[in-house]
């Protein structure tokens, strides 16, 4: 099957692909009770020495920077306390951290978690985590562009790998909540 967006020649449901994903990405295909049916999450196979927005679409098609999301992990911190949340954006944008995303998390400070914290709590792997398959408690923060796309690139939780959404359904993955100006344009 040809994928919707991209140059991808085969794309498959992901329902069929469980074996290509980290557990807790496939334990979140598996246990999917959105409206959007899973057949329609589609998985791609991809090269991760490639896996890089900029390198990535340059291979893949230009036109999925507008079509693409990262997810990323931030820690935070209120009263003491820490926790980690998870943020969707278009690659075309960066997160909010320090405006949108500390206020939205009512945190005294909020940064970008460290690497081995976030491959660690998440079970993927750098450079593929999803939003698909994050623990259920965490807050998700997902920008209203995002679920404004008809279908978004994002990682599989691999490096090696991504899945193709409809956008609609980031609005209904555990956690989540709609920001409007979570991510920014980045600067030219």
């Amino acid at each position: 099957m040809r994928a919707p967006i991209g140059t991808f020649d085969n794309a498959r449901p992901a329902p069929d692909c469980l074996d290509e994903l980290t557990t807790p990405v496939a334990d979140a295909v598996r246990h999917w009770r959105g409206t959007v049916p899973t057949e329609q999450f589609l998985y791609v196979d991809t090269d991760p020495a490639i896996a890089d927005t900029a390198v990535f679409v340059e291979h893949y098609g230009a036109s999925l920077l507008d079509q693409s999301a990262n997810c990323v992990v931030v820690a935070s911190k209120r009263g003491g306390e820490s926790s980690l949340a998870a943020c969707v954006v278009l690659s075309r944008t960066r997160v909010d951290v320090n405006g949108v995303v500390r206020r939205q998390l009512g945190a005294r400070k909020a940064s970008f978690a460290p690497m081995d914290l976030a491959t660690g709590e998440t079970g993927m792997e750098y450079g593929g985590i999803t939003p698909v398959g994050l623990p259920d408690d965490w807050p998700l923060l997902v920008d209203a562009a995002v679920v404004d796309t008809p279908y978004v690139l994002i990682g599989s939780g691999r490096r090696r790998g991504k899945l193709i959404v409809p956008g609609k359904a980031f609005a209904e993955l555990p956690g989540a909540v709609v920001v409007d100006g979570l991510g920014v344009e980045q600067p030219s």
